[in-house]
């Protein structure tokens, strides 16, 4: 799946995130060093960029990243296809811009 870089997931969704990247260690989780962000209060504080579409997330580039909520998460294509909560809600934003 491919990241259309809408922002949604990390503004919108309730996951369990790693709060501080430099501490992570798979072989010795500390849950002190995970949290569940409150959606309604904050964004995620790994969110950089402040556009629709241009949005990026900072400890991508770990190793560990891909075991992550975030990094697990993947629709029923199996092709390399667009996010299809991104297009939708980008195709959503731009209706509201011509309208």
């Amino acid at each position: 799946m491919k990241c259309l870089r809408c922002g949604y997931c990390c503004l919108n969704l309730s996951v369990v995130i790693v709060v501080d990247p430099e501490k992570f260690d798979l072989d010795n989780i500390d849950e002190s060093n995970y949290k569940t962000f409150d959606q309604a209060k904050e964004r995620c504080p790994h969110l950089r960029g402040e556009n629709v579409g241009e949005y990026s997330c900072s400890i991508h580039h770990y190793p560990w990243f891909k075991d992550t909520p975030c990094g697990t998460h993947t629709q029923f294509e199996t092709t390399d296809s667009n996010c299809r909560m991104g297009d939708y809600f980008l195709k959503k934003s731009n209706m509201l811009v011509k309208s």
